[in-house]
């Protein structure tokens, strides 16, 4: 499908995995309707979140090798470009640096939706130290003075996608985002990630329950399917309109 150039989505994500299970379904939706989506995976998750391959006696490089594959196989299923910054995790360490780098990354790719983590997660500080991060690059590429290539970012509507732990998180999603279409392609794309087998289960089980609050929050004229799948999702600024529905 021919780009669409005026929609541009871009997605933060701390570690490899976390932008399939989270958001796989939005960013698959992105691509189908030729807009652009941009995956940027702040580290590997080589030390926090690849623990099938520590235990078959893997390497450092070898498992960083390995979650970069991974990934870059499950984000071709979904359509989207994908950048790695390999900044490290556990921990992941917020830097001005690594920060700057998101903010050119804003002022090229001019996104107008972002997908982050949540700013809580007691599980794992590296998701909220991604978090602040994307809001704060966001800040900065708005500003006239920063010196990073390219024009002012707009403002563009930033939302969390939803945590692993979501009640120990504080989440609680006031988008849901019906993903039936793309299905599939999500499934698809979590199989890519064999170094998380375990999560396979728990995100498909997941698009099942959310989808059944999709159908119970979407009135009764709407015409669902009874497989409806859906992802959730928290906004962080205020959504715009002239009309309420």
């Amino acid at each position: 499908m021919p780009e669409n150039t005026s929609e541009s989505l871009l997605v933060v994500s701390a570690h490899a995995g976390d932008f399939v299970w989270r958001a796989g379904g939005a960013i698959a939706l992105a691509a189908s309707r030729g807009e652009r989506a941009t995956v940027v995976c702040l580290s590997y998750g080589e030390r926090g979140e690849s623990a099938k391959a520590w235990r078959e006696g893997k390497q450092l490089d070898e498992i960083k090798a390995l979650r970069r594959s991974e990934a870059e196989a499950a984000a071709d299923v979904l359509g989207a470009d994908i950048r790695f910054l390999d900044a490290g995790d556990y921990p992941l360490i917020e830097s001005r640096q690594l920060t700057d780098q998101l903010v050119h990354i804003y002022r090229e790719t001019r996104p107008t939706v972002v997908l982050t983590h949540t700013l809580v997660d007691p599980y794992n500080g590296d998701h909220p130290a991604a978090a602040r991060m994307a809001l704060n690059a966001r800040i900065l590429a708005q500003a006239v003075g920063y010196d990073a290539p390219g024009q002012p970012l707009g403002a563009p509507p930033v939302f969390s996608f939803e945590p692993h732990q979501s009640e120990m998180s504080e989440f609680r999603p006031d988008v849901l985002l019906d993903i039936t279409e793309v299905f599939e392609l999500k499934r698809k794309a979590m199989r890519c990630l064999g170094a998380q087998q375990h999560m396979w289960t728990y995100y498909e089980d997941l698009a099942d329950r959310r989808g059944v609050q999709l159908k119970r929050n979407a009135g009764p004229n709407l015409g669902l399917p009874h497989e409806t799948k859906a992802e959730a999702f928290v906004r962080h600024y205020p959504h715009v309109t002239d009309r309420l529905s």
